[in-house]
């Protein structure tokens, strides 16, 4: 599958601020760090990954918006498309020498009537380190590089190996993660903690995963992730079942018959509270 423009100016954003990741991860140890908030740290290779793609992005596309991590919302012409950005999804694995962090980019339509945001019809995860670019469209698929994506065809929990996210430093309700992973741990093959979204959810598109399930992340965690199940035929909704366009207060991804499973025991667990 070729490349659409838009794509291709997401990728040489990304690949253009990886560049500088790689870098930068290579001395990791030297880099100046300051606190942004309980166990959640953020580094000047952050920042300037950011930087590096609004100024990429915004001379391609100098009148659209964007929604990053660090810079926040920062208005476009209203009737034009935002960019969704997380310049480094992983950056507790960065800081820690850990080579599985990604960046993420998203491409978010203005809804019809110009009160808000509506579907997401672009989207782009990169791993530097792997240099491998997850990309979909709307109605065009999901891809890593030119290979178009799938989402795993196994359906019974006690083969697939399922990713989440773990509270930590006061982030998050530990007591019922802890009932959601007792009621789903002892039905599968394995659960995963790997600490980038952004990757979990390319990889439940590629395949590596059966399912997804995390609370408490950012619309740039998940926006481009999202598009990415969704384009390779799989299905992402809320907790409750719901499918908004960017799932991340509370997100479950996988195929049909995973995802249904799935979201039975989530919900069984989280009605017992």
């Amino acid at each position: 599958m070729a490349l659409s423009g838009l794509i291709r100016i997401m990728e040489r954003a990304a690949r253009k601020a990886g560049s500088r990741l790689r870098r930068d991860f290579g001395e990791v140890e030297h880099l100046q760090v300051s606190r942004k908030g309980p166990a959640d740290f953020v580094s000047k290779a952050d920042q300037t990954a950011e930087r590096t793609l609004w100024d990429e992005l915004r001379s391609a596309r100098p009148d659209w918006g964007f929604l990053m991590e660090e810079g926040g919302s920062i208005a476009g012409d209203p009737g034009k498309p935002r960019f969704i950005i997380d310049p480094l999804d992983g950056t507790t694995n960065f800081l820690h020498g850990m080579p599985h962090f990604a960046i993420s980019i998203a491409v978010q339509e203005p809804t019809l009537d110009g009160s808000g945001w509506g579907e997401v019809t672009s989207g782009l995860v990169y791993q530097p380190i792997t240099d491998e670019t997850f990309w979909a469209e709307k109605t065009r698929g999901a891809w890593l590089q030119d290979a178009r994506l799938r989402v795993s065809s196994r359906r019974d929990l006690a083969d697939s190996l399922i990713a989440t996210g773990i509270p930590y430093g006061g982030h998050g309700d530990f007591a019922q993660w802890s009932r959601i992973a007792n009621a789903i741990g002892p039905r599968v093959a394995g659960l995963r903690r790997f600490g980038a979204a952004s990757l979990d959810l390319a990889w439940v598109a590629a395949g590596r995963y059966e399912g997804f399930w995390e609370s408490g992340l950012s619309p740039w965690d998940t926006a481009a992730g999202c598009l990415l199940v969704r384009e390779a035929g799989g299905f992402v909704s809320d907790w409750r079942g719901r499918s908004p366009p960017i799932c991340d207060a509370t997100v479950l991804a996988g195929n049909d018959a995973i995802h249904s499973r799935l979201h039975k025991l989530l919900a069984g667990a989280t009605k017992a509270a």
